[in-house]
């Protein structure tokens, strides 16, 4: 059995799933390395318009694996040192990978993600949890730092600085009803329905032009990084331009008139 499923529903979308439920879907090297090639498929499938990322079983994803985290790959013959950042880089850059996927990702949230997995959580665009879905900067707890994977840069653009001040200083568990009201996550729905609201969403965003879905990603992660409001509107200037190229408008307009759905291939 794959340790990430990747699946099929509905047209368009394709679902992965991290797959090692007797672990709460931890993060050994063997379960990030097969999201990494999950995410080089997804990536490069152009009938793929919308990702969804949940959890096999009874949680979304426990963290690192703190009981068989097995090898990075491409460590052979390193010393200590060196075969410990690159071993650190990997897993680090699964986050970013998440990010860098052309297609909006969402994440259905449908048990624990403690650690790596709230931000792996934090990688995706929009964020969905289950009611039974807990919250958990995991690291400072197991006497490391709760500074992962991102998640420093991550959350407080997601909750604000006070509320990842908190979070990431305490290890203190929060539950999805809080993940809702600080923005951590934007719905919550009862157990069972999250993969299905994730659906649902992902359906409707595949009536929207695909091109369209994929730049306004690039421009929203983009522009957390911009220094100016100026910069900001240059790229969505640029971006606007580059769409308006495209036979999209015209069929909008198209279907306004002749009162339908657009009909969107690119």
């Amino acid at each position: 059995m794959p340790l990430v499923e990747i699946d099929t529903p509905r047209p368009h979308v394709r679902v992965l799933t991290l797959n090692h439920p007797e672990r709460l879907n931890s993060m050994s090297f063997g379960l990030v390395e097969a999201l990494y090639g999950a995410v080089a498929e997804v990536g490069d499938d152009n009938d793929c318009w919308v990702v969804v990322l949940t959890g096999a079983g009874r949680g979304f994803c426990s963290g690192l694996d703190l009981e068989d985290r097995g090898h990075a790959p491409g460590i052979e013959g390193l010393q200590r040192g060196r075969a410990g950042i690159r071993a650190m880089s990997y897993m680090g850059g699964v986050v970013p990978a998440l990010r860098n996927l052309p297609q909006p990702v969402i994440a259905a949230v449908n048990g624990p993600a403690f650690g790596g997995g709230m931000c792996l959580v934090l990688g995706a665009d929009i964020r969905y949890a289950a009611e039974s879905a807990v919250f958990c900067a995991a690291g400072l707890i197991n006497g490391l730092t709760s500074t992962e994977l991102g998640v420093s840069y991550l959350l407080p653009r997601a909750v604000g600085t006070s509320d990842s001040a908190e979070l990431l200083l305490t290890g203190r568990r929060i539950d999805a009803a809080e993940a809702g009201r600080i923005g951590l996550v934007s719905k919550v729905v009862p157990d069972g329905e999250v993969v299905d609201l994730a659906l649902d969403t992902a359906s409707e965003m595949c009536e929207l032009s695909p091109y369209g879905l994929q730049m306004t990603k690039r421009v929203l992660w983009a522009n957390l990084e911009v220094g100016s409001l100026a910069a900001a509107i240059d790229l969505e200037d640029r971006n606007q331009l580059l769409l308006g190229y495209t036979p999209n408008l015209e069929e909008a307009i198209a279907a306004f008139k002749q009162d339908r759905k657009p009909d969107y291939t690119e």
